[in-house]
């Protein structure tokens, strides 16, 4: 450890052979070369030694430790005992590389930090078709990281290339819009890639990739019948969703993000999430933020989609009296709890019958079960994900699945086929590794909860003042629904 965190270092240790070659040892090199920067290092140990043996009658061992060495590097070492014999000197030699910023042991250090070592960019892009004539957009969505300013963000494929440079200026998470006509376009493979500049790696720093095929792209344009969509039930309007959720813990909130980008990249669906959104958040706040939009889908045809998980109904109980709850991800996140507030605003529409068809209920099984759902949302479906994910998707087109005599099915959206495409399988792995860790964590829950620390507290208090939740006693329907109306 320094002053900055963990750093990688070698230790080394060398024995003095007592085979009477040498009379007088009066010291050691020690040769450090960098193979990757041709920098070198020279240690000398200065000692008298006349005997064979030191003291209790064993070799004379020495030690180096704690050089510092640059993770990823190749060094030569080399041991030379002192004074350098007339003849061809015998040098203890090695070759040593040191482990990448890919180490867990490591990937904190500063020099780490500074390369990228944990950033994620949780890449999600949505297109828009229907731009205009001849034209479509695609929107690309990702986390900045905390040692990159500036960002290259390019889509290319076999005979074409696009380049746009952003700048972070404070925001944690950028959006870069690519217009294009259709004729600019000599594939429908794409490859999306953004690259960052770290402080240490400049421009050689990894380039996280992603790929685009707006072929199988399920939503209609003008153009469809140059773009070819898979068969099955045809989208003809693109729809936005609203996703409510708890930040119940980082792997959960992984689930919720992947999520999103395939209900972007395979479905078509314009998602707005508080996660993605934070540059309007911080200029709205949350209360302003996640009122406009549910006023902006109270006065179309978008929905509200509400996935309901332990976090969810602890803070609906806490609304109707119970102890307050305060989540790890909610302090560390600079958005706060943002699932009181909606339950706030929304539990009052979603009672109404005008509004009833606005909101969606579901759930992961994997993860989570049909208890994790408030009480007022007994009262509609509440859909499994994923094996329901093509009936929610149907509900969000509002459209009927089963018709008289047809049954309509959208192609790679089932619970045996979603996971087939990138974004899908991405969704997948993050379920079943979340599952895995609660299984490994029975007791997961508990573990994120947080006492009223100082960074709790003050989210809650900055949210109390700007809105009063309202105070359920009995969360059974009826009695809400009298309580609300009163």
């Amino acid at each position: 450890m320094d002053e900055h965190g963990p750093v990688s270092v070698v230790n080394l240790s060398w024995t003095i052979k007592s085979d009477g070659n040498v009379k007088v040892l009066r010291g050691s090199q020690i040769d450090f070369l960098d193979e990757s920067t041709d920098q070198s290092l020279c240690v000398q140990f200065v000692f008298n030694l006349s005997k064979q043996q030191n003291p209790d009658l064993s070799k004379w061992t020495f030690s180096l430790d704690g050089v510092v060495v640059e993770p990823h590097h190749s060094y030569r070492v080399s041991i030379l005992n002192l004074p350098e014999p007339d003849d061809e000197p015998e040098r203890l030699r090695m070759n040593i590389t040191i482990p990448g910023c890919d180490d867990t042991r490591i990937q904190e250090a500063q020099m780490c930090l500074e390369n990228g070592s944990l950033w994620d960019p949780h890449i999600n892009h949505s297109v828009d078709l229907n731009k205009g004539l001849g034209k479509f957009s695609i929107d690309v969505l990702f986390e900045a990281a905390q040692h990159s300013e500036r960002y290259q963000v390019s889509i290319h494929s076999k005979g074409f290339n696009s380049s746009k440079s952003v700048s972070k200026e404070n925001k944690t998470s950028l959006t870069v819009t690519f217009e294009f006509g259709w004729g600019q376009l000599p594939q429908c493979k794409m490859e999306l890639l953004i690259q960052p500049f770290f402080v240490r790696c400049k421009n050689d720093c990894w380039r996280p990739k992603k790929d685009i095929d707006l072929c199988k792209y399920p939503v209609n344009s003008s153009l469809s019948a140059a773009k070819q969509q898979p068969e099955g039930f045809q989208v003809r309007e693109r729809r936005r969703v609203l996703v409510i959720y708890s930040l119940d813990h980082p792997l959960y909130k992984n689930i919720v993000l992947k999520l999103t980008a395939f209900l972007s990249t395979k479905c078509g669906t314009e998602v707005f999430l508080d996660l993605l959104d934070s540059t309007r958040l911080g200029v709205l706040g949350s209360i302003q933020w996640l009122d406009w939009h549910r006023e902006q889908i109270e006065s179309s045809k978008d929905k509200i989609l509400i996935l309901c998980s332990r976090g969810v109904k602890a803070k609906w109980k806490a609304m109707c009296g119970d102890k307050r709850v305060f989540l790890r991800e909610d302090a560390r996140s600079p958005m706060g709890d943002m699932l009181s507030p909606a339950l706030s605003l929304m539990v009052p529409h979603f009672i109404r019958s005008a509004s009833f068809e606005k909101y969606i209920v579901a759930y992961f099984d994997d993860v989570c079960s049909e208890d994790d759902v408030p009480s007022p949302f007994n009262i509609t479906l509440r859909y499994k994900l994923m094996k329901q994910f093509e009936e929610l998707f149907f509900r969000i087109l509002d459209t009927e699945k089963h018709e008289p005599g047809i049954v309509n099915h959208i192609d790679g959206l089932s619970e045996e086929k979603y996971h087939q495409c990138a974004s899908g399988r991405a969704l997948r792995d993050a379920i079943e590794a979340f599952h895995a860790y609660q299984l490994e964590h029975p007791q997961w829950f508990e573990e994120e909860l947080l006492e009223s620390s100082k960074t709790s507290s003050e989210i809650c208090d900055d949210e109390k003042s700007t809105i009063n939740l309202i105070t359920y006693r009995e969360p059974d329907s009826a009695q809400v629904t009298s309580h609300l109306n009163t």
